[in-house]
C-alpha cells in the first residue's frame, strides 16, 4: 500500500474569515468552494490546502474520539516558499495580519523566514532560499 499526501485540511472556527484570508490576503487560487460553503480547497501547487468548519468534522468524529485542546506550542505550521520574504511580509503588515516573527536570515537552514498567523491562529512560515551552499 502506497500513501500519497494530497491535502492539508485546517479545521477552523471562523470559516469565512479563513477563506477570505487564504484567497484575498495570501492570494491562493480557489479550486473548490466559496466563502459560504463551509469547505474550500486552494491550489498551492502539488498539495491542496483545504479549510473546513470545525463543526463539520465534529459531526463525523464522535466527541469521545476527539483530543482535548490545550494551550501549547504550535504543532503544525504551514510553510510556503515565496520570491521575496520582505515584500510579502510588508504586504501582510498592510492587511493587519497577526505577525509573529519579522524577516530573518537563518544561515544554518539556508533560508530567510518570517512567521504570521491566519485568522484561526494557525502558524504560517514564508521563506526564500539564501543561496548558501553547505
Amino acid at each position: 500500500m502506497k500513501l500519497q499526501l494530497t491535502h492539508l485540511r485546517l479545521l477552523v472556527s471562523n470559516y469565512k474569515d479563513a477563506f477570505l484570508f487564504y484567497r484575498d490576503i495570501l492570494g491562493l487560487d480557489v479550486d473548490w468552494g466559496d466563502e459560504n460553503t463551509g469547505y474550500a480547497e486552494f491550489n498551492t501547487g502539488s498539495i491542496q490546502l483545504a479549510v473546513l468548519k470545525k463543526e463539520f468534522m465534529a459531526d463525523i468524529i464522535p466527541s469521545t474520539n476527539q483530543l482535548s485542546s490545550s494551550a501549547s506550542q504550535d504543532k503544525t505550521p504551514l510553510i510556503f516558499a515565496v520570491d521575496n520574504v520582505d515584500e510579502v511580509y510588508q504586504r501582510l503588515k498592510g492587511h493587519n495580519v497577526l505577525l509573529v516573527a519579522p524577516p530573518s536570515d537563518r544561515p544554518n537552514w539556508g533560508i530567510r523566514t518570517a512567521h504570521f498567523r491566519d485568522p484561526d491562529g494557525n502558524l504560517i512560515e514564508i521563506y526564500t532560499n539564501l543561496g548558501i551552499l553547505n
